[in-house]
């Protein structure tokens, strides 16, 4: 029998990186989906991102969603950043804990922020010395542009990051293309140089293997990882793409493998039906159509 660890942790993503990859919808609803979500169990929600608004209008009426967030106590809640500007103003908001991303491809950095990675690290490190942040290493398991992009790259990104005062590394797989060999490749790269680093993962399933890269990350001991309630969310450089793996079937697969995440999975189902409902199309979490495996037909 295999000896899973007794904990895992989610990060609810769905308010920032799922909302930001759908079309906009009212801070309204914004703010009822974060309240929701908080009391779901969830004990970390990333709720907005400062960004400019022509470049991701989404995500234009941050200040207002968080300033009418009814915040509890037991959730942490955090905010991603894109430079000085926008570190500024999460620190203004009253956000203590703060992310920044970087592509570890560098066309992939390019077409999104409109410079290197390169150019980004130097960026982030400036961040870093005035708040240390959570640094979040985009396109880490394959590029669209590129391709497959070489985990020594990625390993060596966290070299960086790590010197530069970074207390913890997420891996983002931005466009679905991480499958379990990919992420042996990269979590092996990374720990070989950076063995007690804090690492969280950020699966999409664009093509269908989010869960099992997640299993993957659990054998490999890494216990932390972002989720979209509903699988809200899609990506612009892949297609027809999903969003992240959807909560509920991250958390319905942890709990019947005996993994506790402190969710409530009939309550956050129900906040997935509420996505579903702000933004108008049918979500695809499995676990949401068809309800937990305990469910019986009446």
């Amino acid at each position: 029998m295999e000896m899973w660890p007794a904990n895992a942790s989610i990060r609810e993503v769905g308010p920032r990186d799922g909302l930001q990859n759908e079309q906009p919808v009212p801070a309204a609803d914004k703010v009822r989906l974060i309240n929701a979500l908080s009391h779901t169990g969830v004990r970390r929600i990333e709720a907005v991102s400062f960004v400019h608004p022509k470049a991701i209008p989404q995500m234009a009426d941050a200040d207002e969603v968080w300033a009418a967030v009814d915040k509890v106590s037991d959730v942490v809640y955090s905010a991603l950043v894109p430079n000085q500007r926008g570190l500024n103003r999460a620190m203004e908001a009253g956000f203590d804990q703060i992310e920044v991303v970087v592509s570890a491809s560098d066309t992939h950095n390019r077409r999104n922020i409109n410079r290197s990675t390169a150019e980004s690290l130097d960026e982030i490190a400036a961040l870093q010395a005035v708040k240390p942040a959570e640094v979040i290493i985009a396109t880490s398991f394959g590029c669209p542009y590129e391709g497959d992009v070489d985990p020594l790259r990625v390993a060596q990104i966290v070299d960086r990051v790590v010197a530069d005062g970074a207390p913890r590394v997420a891996f983002g797989d931005t466009t679905g293309m991480a499958t379990p060999i990919r992420v042996r490749a990269v979590i092996g790269a990374v720990r070989e140089r950076h063995p007690d680093l804090p690492v969280l993962l950020h699966f999409h399933n664009t093509r269908g293997t989010g869960l099992a890269n997640i299993l993957t990350a659990i054998e490999l001991g890494i216990t932390e990882f972002d989720a979209s309630v509903g699988g809200l969310g899609g990506c612009p450089y892949a297609p027809g793409a999903t969003g992240n793996v959807a909560t509920e079937e991250v958390v319905h697969m942890l709990h019947d493998m005996g993994i506790d995440t402190g969710i409530d999975l009939d309550r956050l189902i129900e906040v997935a039906a509420m996505a579903q409902e702000i933004v108008g199309r049918e979500l695809p979490s499995g676990v949401l159509r068809a309800g937990p495996r305990s469910r019986t037909v009446a």
